[in-house]
């Protein structure tokens, strides 16, 4: 339920709110680099968002990850010129990945680093090697300038999650809240982001088809507005985050339409489960003859997502200035 406080943050925040482009809605295009990460700034200067989230290997052997400090400097410079924040992201937690992508981060003057954990074994054997890895990063690079964010991301339960970034005790790291992926560690939307609100900082926005699988459940991603993920509600409790000032500073616009994740927990698990391997997130390539009109449709649906969320934050408004009068 809405209250007068709420809808005053509302209205205060939701007309800048910062959207930020992110590269996974061009998945297709950057795997067949079609679209290369100079173009994602284009893209969030041409739609009037705050930055660009994007991973060091989008854009395969024109990514940033595989770029020379030349080549680095220059998307750096491309990136003020158009004043778009950049956040950097990685798929794992361990030394090297960190050391990559904070390389590549301060190279390109991001401002911010995503990383998640991908290890395998029995739970109370992984939370101590991500403790180890998180202590890494805050002894390396505490005094950098840099935030860090730690992802649920399809293994870890919010309360897990919560706990590291406690026992980190590192001002620098925050929690980023994807509006999905908490269901495939089966939990629901609405109270991961209550578990996590106290420190949640960044947002991936997206929408999916919760899937019952065998006392869990997996989520298939699909067009914002038509799956399952409380839309409105997510963004209107996210906006009101933080009192005096808000305390989400990113939403990232990651549009997924296809992406598929299984089961990761389950109802009957105890309480150290096995957490299997899993590679990075990938959506498959359609068959060949649909490739063409799928990397056409996938560009349109970043647009729509685009609109999708613009709308909704409008809704929002208007119902927090419906209660307000």
């Amino acid at each position: 339920m809405l209250t007068k406080y709420d809808a005053e943050k509302i209205l205060a925040r939701v007309d800048n709110l910062p959207l930020y482009l992110h590269a996974y809605a061009y998945h297709f295009n950057m795997r067949l680099e079609r679209i290369l990460p100079g173009d994602l700034l284009d893209i969030a200067h041409e739609n009037h968002l705050r930055g660009v989230k994007i991973h060091v290997l989008d854009g395969e052997t024109r990514s940033l990850g595989n770029m020379n400090d030349i080549e680095l400097a220059g998307f750096a410079e491309k990136a003020k010129q158009l004043q778009l924040d950049v956040h950097i992201e990685t798929s794992a937690s361990d030394q090297q990945a960190i050391d990559h992508a904070t390389r590549i981060a301060l190279k390109t003057g991001a401002t911010s680093v995503r990383f998640y954990p991908r290890y395998e074994g029995h739970l109370q054997d992984v939370l101590p090697k991500i403790n180890l890895d998180i202590q890494y990063i805050k002894e390396r690079y505490q005094d950098s300038g840099l935030t860090f964010t730690l992802e649920q991301h399809e293994d870890l339960k919010s309360h897990e999650l919560v706990a590291l970034v406690e026992q980190s005790e590192m001002p620098s790291l925050s929690l980023l809240f994807d509006f999905a992926n908490m269901i495939n560690a089966n939990e629901h939307p609405l109270t991961a982001l209550e578990t996590m609100s106290p420190f949640i900082t960044q947002v991936h926005i997206k929408d999916a088809l919760i899937i019952n699988e065998d006392n869990g459940l997996g989520h298939q991603a699909c067009s914002s507005g038509q799956g399952d993920m409380p839309f409105k509600d997510l963004l209107t409790r996210l906006i009101c985050l933080g009192d005096e000032q808000p305390q989400v500073m990113a939403y990232g616009l990651e549009e997924e339409v296809d992406y598929y994740a299984p089961a990761f927990r389950f109802a009957d698990e105890g309480d150290n489960p096995w957490i299997p391997w899993r590679e990075m997130s990938e959506t498959p390539l359609p068959d060949a003859a649909l490739l063409e009109a799928r990397l056409v449709k996938e560009k349109a649906d970043a647009i729509r997502q685009l609109d999708f969320v613009r709308t909704t934050l409008q809704q929002i408004k208007s119902e927090a200035s419906h209660l307000l009068s």
